[in-house]
């Protein structure tokens, strides 16, 4: 059983956040912002986070040209537009946050690939900058010739898209200034917190963590208000919320002579995307070739996904090049049924603060805005 110190001093809190990753971190700092007083909690189940915030490919993204088009197609342009708005809005809101240098953000563009059959996409460009300018003030998308022969891809990419807005960060960075500003903000985190239900009540919300080992019981926070902001993960508490884990897998090459490109690119809708790491190559994706197989939140590597990246590395990335594979993990991304950020109550005590749909660090500081004020 728990201590009288633990309960007294250690178990209760004004605010209790499920979830040390991004939004997790960031609703707790934009809680403390309007709270100054409060006790604050945040549990998380690993001693990193569990899902993506550290695992993730540090893409500071808000959509390529042809996942934006895709989106007009299936959800309006109202609704797409909206969604590249809330994106650029908390890539706004996170720097505010965390300085540029203690994230190494870097602003070197965005390269969207296009094979022959997908150089029709170029016909949108000045559609989908229309819509954009309002918000940019200026043309994002453009055609850009010069930039695809400089980069020598594999004979199979016929286009390039690029825009002047997308960067990268490193996001082993960007959580370990989380973890610093959240401490100094007498914010207290627990990690290696399994928790195992979250009940209301009429005094309070009861958050029980999984039996220590050695001691043979479950720990009981009592919470004012809980925020569950567990990504992935969401299921496991609460199912009905539909959220469904979606893993990622990442290789990191070796560092190589001669490499002449930086910034993200992205291909085939998103669904690979690659990047520098200062001289190596960090590629992910693939899960369009196995979804059924990916959709789990077991974090590991598997051999249809690795094959698949290290194929597309080989044929289109650096071509005719061997290249070592120094890196390889997985992290573990949630999708919501039509792509839209979830940020509601699930009673009147807990809110659920979801919104990653493989967006999470453009999202995580506009949603973790919206949690702490839906919480309040």
């Amino acid at each position: 059983m728990d201590s009288f110190w633990e309960r007294d001093a250690m178990l209760k809190t004004d605010c209790l956040i499920i979830g040390g990753g991004l939004i997790g971190l960031l609703t707790a700092l934009a809680w403390r912002d309007t709270h100054p007083s409060d006790r604050i909690v945040v549990l998380e189940r690993g001693i990193m986070p569990f899902g993506a915030s550290s695992r993730n490919a540090g893409f500071a993204c808000f959509g390529s040209l042809g996942e934006i088009v895709a989106d007009i197609s299936t959800m309006g342009e109202d609704a797409a537009i909206t969604l590249v708005t809330r994106r650029w809005e908390g890539l706004r809101r996170l720097r505010s946050r965390v300085d540029d240098s203690e994230m190494d953000f870097e602003n070197e563009g965005g390269h969207e690939l296009l094979t022959e059959s997908q150089l029709p996409l170029l016909g949108h460009v000045e559609e989908v900058n229309d819509l954009l300018m309002p918000l940019f003030g200026k043309p994002v998308f453009y055609a850009n010739h010069t930039g695809l022969t400089a980069r020598q891809f594999g004979p199979q990419i016929r286009g390039l898209v690029s825009n002047v807005f997308e960067s990268q960060l490193h996001s082993g960075k960007l959580m370990r200034a989380l973890f610093l500003k959240a401490a100094s903000a007498d914010i207290l985190m627990y990690t290696g917190a399994v928790v195992d239900l979250v009940e209301d009540g009429n005094d309070y919300a009861a958050v029980k963590v999984a039996a220590r080992p050695g001691v043979g019981d479950e720990l009981i926070f009592r919470a004012q208000r809980v925020a569950i902001c567990t990504n992935g993960a969401s299921d496991r508490l609460f199912p009905e919320t539909g959220i469904v884990p979606a893993r990622g897998q990442i290789v990191v090459t070796e560092e190589l002579k001669n490499l002449s490109w930086r910034g993200c690119h992205h291909f085939d809708q998103g669904f690979y995307y690659f990047r520098n790491v200062g001289n190596r190559i960090l590629l992910g994706g693939a899960r369009n070739r196995d979804l059924s197989g990916e959709q789990d939140d077991e974090l590991l590597v598997t051999d249809i996904i690795q094959a698949a990246l290290e194929n597309f590395l080989e044929q289109i990335v650096v071509p005719d090049r061997k290249v070592r594979i120094d890196y390889r993990w997985a992290g573990l991304m949630g999708f919501s049924a039509d792509k839209q950020p979830i940020v509601k109550h699930l009673s009147p005590r807990i809110v659920l603060g979801f919104g990653c749909n493989g967006m999470g660090v453009a999202l995580s500081a506009e949603i973790a805005a919206q949690t702490a004020a839906l919480l309040a």
